[in-house]
């Protein structure tokens, strides 16, 4: 025990590992709290769709030489997330084909586009890289934490303020319209804050894996939980000591930072599972 407490300290010293765990930090906050809304939406995968648009406009940026990736990918994510949220209202075709639908497409392009245009002399590493997490977290710039730390807090104060409407439209869209709120601008809203977390998550466990930050927090905190506020803050806690630990066995252990991550989440979750079992998932 001594000796690994000596390693963590040791790992501590240095300044990309800070820079890796305030940004998993951040970015599993961010996906905890905008997770309970979409799991309460059966929006759960629009987090696997997303990834996979943001995988195809970084090939296509890797394509065009763009020194700064998320000059394309943000836009671009951004936009696919307010169609994937408009055309999932449409009856003729429903949220779930919708996403897969634009997945695929985006997935299959960006990885043909990779294949024909690609100047780099390791292919395979890059697609894994991106598509499943890399050690890329622990080489971030301290502009990148800037971005990431700024961004979350853009996101973390814009649920604060506007928690009420997002309940409200997460629960009865038909109840708040009528009730006078701007249904569609909070839908673009809640579009925009999840396509800029699936970009800033790409480096931490890829865009495969994203989902899991996502799902895994909400799903736990409502195996214990039944109200909306006490799932919330139990998924954002949830969250961040599962990408705590994560990132931190990963390190030790020499582990792929993401896979090591949604392990400890899946272990999470089957311990609140078996809580919920033993307190009757009563908890208020």
């Amino acid at each position: 025990m001594n000796s690994i407490m000596e390693n963590i300290t040791l790992y501590l010293s240095y300044p990309f590992v800070r820079y890796a765990l305030i940004v998993g930090v951040l970015i599993a906050l961010c996906s905890s709290l905008l997770g309970v809304t979409l799991v309460l939406r059966r929006f759960s995968f629009i987090g696997d769709g997303l990834s996979h648009v943001a995988f195809g406009a970084m090939a296509v940026a890797s394509v065009l030489d763009l020194t700064d990736n998320n000059v394309l990918v943000f836009p671009v994510t951004i936009a696919c997330a307010i169609l994937l949220l408009r055309t999932g209202q449409n009856t003729k075709i429903k949220g779930d084909a919708a996403i897969a639908m634009i997945s695929v497409g985006a997935l299959a392009v960006g990885y043909l586009l990779m294949n024909l245009f690609s100047k780099s002399s390791n292919l395979t590493g890059d697609v894994c890289s991106t598509l499943f997490g890399s050690t890329s977290i622990l080489t971030l710039t301290k502009g990148e934490v800037w971005l990431s730390v700024v961004m979350s807090a853009v996101v973390t104060l814009i649920f604060v303020l506007f928690y009420n409407k997002i309940f409200a439209v997460t629960f009865d869209e038909n109840f708040a319209r009528a009730a006078g709120t701007n249904v569609n601008a909070y839908n673009l809203l809640i579009a925009v804050i999840i396509a800029v977390i699936i970009v800033l998550s790409m480096n931490l466990v890829g865009s495969l894996l994203i989902s899991a930050l996502v799902i895994f927090p909400a799903l736990s905190a409502m195996r214990v939980f039944r109200n909306f506020r006490a799932v919330t803050v139990c998924s954002a806690i949830f969250s961040i000591v599962c990408a705590l630990t994560g990132m931190l066995a990963s390190i030790l252990a020499g582990t792929p930072v993401g896979a090591t991550i949604v392990a400890v989440d899946i272990a999470g979750f089957a311990v609140f599972c078996l809580a919920g079992r033993l307190t009757g998932g009563t908890g208020r």
